[in-house]
């Protein structure tokens, strides 16, 4: 009899313990059920008593051990959440009729700043016909689905809707691209990711840095022009882009006019075109063009032959540039003596008054000892290079019974050696 009793006892508590609950066996779950939540999402706590009704009982929740819902007859709740509510999450139910309690298992919740949404591109540059694949990601969290947008001038276009997971896209055409994640009922969205522009490059059109004269030395003062060619692109329109080490950025322009060259101007030049209907579809940046600009201008060389002549004998003029095909014209004078201010002025000399093409001019029927300076010019404008020092032709019939002063003048670092009669 005792024996039985025993048992009957056992039997009673065990089953008590189970019905009050202290054994944890309600079951607290979120929906949805996400490792980590942001700011403006909402998710719905759903306490389950497993046993009996959902109306036999009354629930509360619990936040960090202390009251956050109190007692009510609802056993769902849902929470629009900022970043104060993460923590430990716990339910209680209540048997209405008995007042038993059954405790759930708790429950953690991470709640970050709104999301922002990572776009990580393949290659940004591709050829026409290429692809190139766009990742997009919300680090951290699960659940999304991606919107894909593409802006091409002032059009925006949006690519792909949520209908798919589609994390990962692959596009062929130039444009600026972004995306964003959403997730939930209703959805909440991340902040948009940054842009990413993907460029089609044109390779078969090439481009090159050309100066408008392929003289080897530019000099301080001169007008020249830099220009963007283009070639195999057919009738297409294209807007220029530079780029330059120089201290001076040209104008996306088709041609760079400089109208006083110096050295600012100096350094590396590469340009490229891109299509007016389409800024993300260009061609490849040109190979560097290297512009140099010098200080210091030139100064010819001149020498004379012969020297010393008889009267009425002709005389030949070689006038030495640097670089002597580099587009020079050749400007010839004769050395005019003012003895009342110790100085000489130039004369031009019959027939170059536009300069000569060849480098040497000829002086026919020389009776006088003369001096002569020759300069060059190029460009237009024209750029003149310095005067020559002055060169003498002596006349030997001169000295036959004449009397000579020798007069020295200088100037410019010049020595001029003139006799008189």
């Amino acid at each position: 009899m005792g024996q039985m009793l025993f048992f009957l006892l056992e039997f009673i508590l065990l089953n008590t313990l189970s019905y009050c609950g202290h054994a944890q066996d309600a079951v607290l779950r979120l929906e949805p059920n996400w490792s980590t939540f942001f700011t403006g999402e909402s998710v719905t706590f759903i306490c389950d008593m497993t046993e009996g009704k959902d109306t036999d009982w009354e629930y509360t929740i619990n936040k960090d051990d202390r009251e956050f819902v109190p007692y009510n007859t609802h056993k769902d709740y849902t929470l629009t959440l900022s970043t104060g509510y993460s923590g430990k999450y716990q339910c209680t139910g209540r048997h209405k009729s008995s007042g038993f309690i059954k405790n759930s298992n708790i429950v953690s919740l991470t709640i970050s700043d709104k999301a922002k949404a990572t776009l990580t591109p393949g290659p940004t540059t591709i050829p026409v016909g290429g692809s190139v694949t766009l990742t997009c990601s919300v680090e951290g969290s699960a659940g999304w689905k991606y919107d894909w947008y593409r802006s091409s001038g002032s059009s925006h276009t949006l690519l792909v809707r949520d209908g798919a997971i589609n994390k990962v896209i692959s596009v062929s055409q130039g444009g600026i691209y972004w995306c964003r994640g959403g997730r939930g009922k209703p959805v909440f969205y991340s902040y948009p990711s940054h842009d990413v522009s993907i460029e089609i490059t044109f390779s078969n059109v090439r481009v090159s840095v050309t100066l408008q004269h392929s003289w080897p030395q530019i000099f301080t003062g001169e007008r020249i022009t830099v220009r963007c060619e283009i070639q195999g692109g057919g009738d297409t329109e294209w807007e220029y882009e530079w780029r330059t080490t120089s201290s001076v950025k040209p104008p996306n322009q088709h041609e760079y006019r400089i109208y006083y060259a110096s050295s600012s101007h100096s350094g590396n030049y590469e340009c490229r075109g891109r299509k007016k209907s389409s800024q993300q579809s260009s061609t490849k940046w040109s190979d560097s063009f290297n512009l140099t600009v010098y200080d210091n201008k030139p100064q010819p060389v001149l020498t004379v032959s012969p020297s010393w002549l008889s009267p009425g004998a002709s005389v030949t003029l070689n006038c030495e540039v640097e670089h002597p095909s580099a587009g020079w014209r050749f400007y010839w004078y004769k050395t005019v003596p003012d003895l009342s201010h110790n100085y000489y002025s130039y004369e031009l000399l019959p027939g170059n008054s536009s300069g000569t093409e060849q480098d040497s001019y000829i002086v026919h029927g020389q009776t006088h000892t003369a001096g002569y300076v020759c300069r060059a010019g190029r460009g237009d404008p024209v750029f003149y290079t310095y005067y020559s020092h002055s060169k003498f032709v002596w006349s030997g019939g001169e000295f036959t019974g004449l009397s000579f002063a020798l007069f020295l003048f200088v100037n410019f670092h010049m020595l001029t050696f003139y006799i008189c009669r």
